[in-house]
Formats: C-alpha cells, structure tokens, sequence
C-alpha cells in the first residue's frame, strides 16, 4: 500500500512528541474542533429538550436524527471530493459560517412561539449539510499538520479535546435551558464563529492537486480503497450498525422525564456522561496507548458498550443510569480511537478526504439514524424496550464481526 508522508514530517524538523503541542496549526484545529463540538453538543441537548417540551412526541425526537442524517448521506461524495480538491481550512471555515446562520435562526425562531416544527427541522437539515462537508475536510487535516510519528498520540489528543467538548456542551446546554431557555442556542452560534476563525488561521498548504480524471471511480474511491483494506472496513462496518443498534442519546430526554423523573440541569449531567468516561480514557490513551492489542480491545471495548445500553434500559435509579452512561463512553472511546487511527494511518493522502466522507456517513449514520430507530421503536413498544432491543443486537453484532474479520481480531498494534 501507498503511503504519502505527512506534510509536517518534512515541515517540522521538530518530530519528538513534545513538539504536538507546540504546533501552532495543531492547536488551532484543537480550538476549531472544540468549538464545533461543543457547539454541536448544545445544539444536540437543547433541540431535543425543545422539541419534546413542545410537541411531547418522542417521534419527533427520532425525526431530529433523520433531518440531521439525511444530507450527510445525500452530500458525503461530493463532499469527500471537495476535500480531496480544495482547501480543507476553508472547507471547514465556510461551513462553520453556516452553523452559526441556522443556530441563529432556530433561537429567533423558537423565541417567536410558533407551534410549527417544520421550520426546525429544515434548519436542522441544513446544520447536517454543513457538518457533511466539516467531518471528511477534518479528518483528513490532522494527518497533514502533525508528524507521522507523533500521529496516533495526536488522534488521542484530538479525542480528549473532543470529549471535553462533548462533556462541557452538555452540562452548559441544560444549564443555559434553565436560565436563558431558547438564547442557549446563541451561544452555540458564538462557537461555530470561533471554530471558524481557528480554521481559517491555520497557515499549512491543505489543498490536494488533483491526479484522478472526475468520474465514478473517482467518487467511488474511497469505498474501493475501505473495502480492499479489510481492517478498516470491519473496524467501520461495525461501528455503524452497533451504534445504529445501540444509539440511545436521542432517547435521554424521555429517560429524564418520564422514567428518571428529573429536570433539564439533571438531563444535561446525564448527556455529559458519556464524555466524561470517554474522557478517562482518551486521556489515558493519550499518555500511554493502548496497552493490550490493539484487535481483542476493539472487541471488549465493544462488547462492553453493549452490557452498559442494556444496564440503562433496565435502570429506574439517576445515579445508576449515570454510571451506565459513562461505561458507555469509556468503552466506545477505545472503538473509536483504534478506528481513527486505522483509518488515518491505511489511507493516502490523496484518498483521504473520500474513505473520511465514507466514514462520516458511518459515524452520522450510526448516530443519527440510531436514534431515529430508538425513536420509532420507542413510539411502538415503549422506550426501556427498545433499548433492550437495541443492546441485545450490539453483543450479537459485536460477536458475529469477531468471527468474520480476523484481520481485525489478529491485529496486535498500528
């Protein structure tokens, strides 16, 4: 396999891990990610609260996934094309703009006091446009401004900037329900213009001059390349249906209200949860790697994320439901960390940007359409159910990839 070393590897003579964070465009892109996120995050607890409070249909909730899914999975190859032909800071800089337009305007209007939902759902929709073109033009940044040496160090340090991002949105966004109601979404708009600003200050060359005619195989690049690097595809593959199976993000406010019996600030802790076990470890990671291979931990870590889904759907206790939330993040951060590195590490550079779009449509699928499946399924055989359900097929699933990639289960160490 090709590889294509990463710019800074001849840029900066500085390779020793210290020099990560000494590196003025590796900090940026840690500003504008945790912008973004967090922005995201209390966009993703706000809207939520919002729509429930206003429709009281937990439909409506799966619905929020749908609108927010539909353009990544419409977009995400034009999308990886355009990071694999433009410049990627201002991919993600002009997209960051278009957050902060739609975050503006779902605070104007949800102050206007209209009962219509579809104004939200558009703008939800047009939130996913943008975050289509963000995540392929991201994930394909990072390999270019650190050493390659330093690079699976540098996916682990995103990861925690990441997960700090995705703790303080959601503690922020119940808190500010509380106390401003619908400006929470303002605030969220105010961090996409920082994660904008960050981005368009990064001075590296992130433009890939094109060497592929345009056409089908072009766009189609990125799946050929995923599904001849058979780790890659299993660690994506399963990524996307155990989250698809076992997303209950989306679900927490029913869990808040109508079983927990708790407020938005109770709500807001609940959805940080997650962060902050996913937290523990990235940072762990981020200090010492992954200290058992790389393979049987994807599994466990996997097989765990299930047991944690199937403890919350039969939890009637705040600080049990608690605990399972943050197992759940611990456990799906090792998933991710070795699914972001493969990815980065087994990919070209000039293939980056298309197997990222590839990936993102997993990530936003399993997410998204995750929680449009728990929603639906909650509306017809009630919420603890379904998550039960949904648990049970995550350790099935998990268990059925352990047997048909052994590419994956072998793999030792990057």
């Amino acid at each position: 396999m090709t590889e294509d070393t990463p710019a800074s590897d001849t840029d900066n003579p500085a390779s020793k891990p210290a020099s990560l964070y000494k590196n003025r465009n590796f900090l940026l892109f840690l500003l504008s990610r945790t912008g973004s996120v967090t922005g995201t995050q209390i966009l993703a607890v706000a809207i939520g609260w919002h729509v429930y409070q206003k429709t009281g249909e937990v439909l409506y909730l799966g619905l929020i996934g749908l609108f927010m899914f539909l353009p990544v999975l419409c977009l995400f190859l034009v999308a990886g094309f355009a990071a694999d032909r433009f410049d990627r800071r201002f991919i993600v800089g002009i997209c960051n703009c278009v957050n902060f337009v739609a975050m503006t305007a779902i605070g104007f209007y949800l102050m206007t006091g209209s009962a219509a939902v579809w104004p939200i759902f558009a703008l939800l929709a047009l939130n996913g446009s943008a975050q289509a073109f963000i995540f392929p033009a991201l994930q394909a940044t990072l390999p270019n401004i650190v050493p390659r040496d330093v690079f699976a160090k540098a996916v682990a340090t995103n990861s925690s900037v990441m997960t700090i991002g995705q703790l303080g949105g959601p503690a922020i966004g119940g808190f500010l329900i509380a106390l401003i109601d619908e400006k929470v979404y303002f605030v969220a708009a105010v961090l996409f213009l920082i994660a904008a600003a960050a981005m368009f200050l990064v001075r590296a060359d992130l433009k890939i001059e094109g060497r592929e005619p345009f056409g089908i195989p072009m766009l189609l690049g990125g799946f050929l390349h995923i599904w001849r690097t058979k780790a890659v595809l299993g660690a994506i593959s399963i990524d996307l249906v155990a989250v698809l199976f076992g997303g209950v993000m989306g679900l927490l406010p029913v869990f808040a209200v109508d079983i927990l019996k708790v407020g938005p600030e109770a709500l807001g802790v609940m959805r940080a949860m997650p962060a902050i076990g996913a937290l523990v470890v990235a940072v762990s990671l981020a200090r010492w790697g992954l200290i058992w291979r790389t393979g049987p931990s994807f599994f466990i870590s996997l097989a765990i994320f299930g047991l944690s889904i199937l403890v919350l759907s039969l939890s009637t206790s705040f600080w049990l439901s608690v605990l399972a939330l943050a197992v759940y993040g611990a456990s799906d951060m090792v998933s991710v960390y070795v699914r972001q590195t493969l990815v980065q590490i087994e990919t070209p550079n000039d293939l980056r940007g298309r197997v990222s779009a590839v990936n993102s449509v997993s990530i936003n699928a399993s997410n998204q359409l995750g929680d449009f499946r728990a929603g639906t399924m909650s509306a017809l055989i009630g919420t603890p159910a379904a998550v039960a359900v949904g648990a049970c097929a995550t350790l099935g699933l998990t268990l059925l990839w352990y047997k048909l990639f052994p590419q994956l289960r072998e793999l030792t160490k990057f």
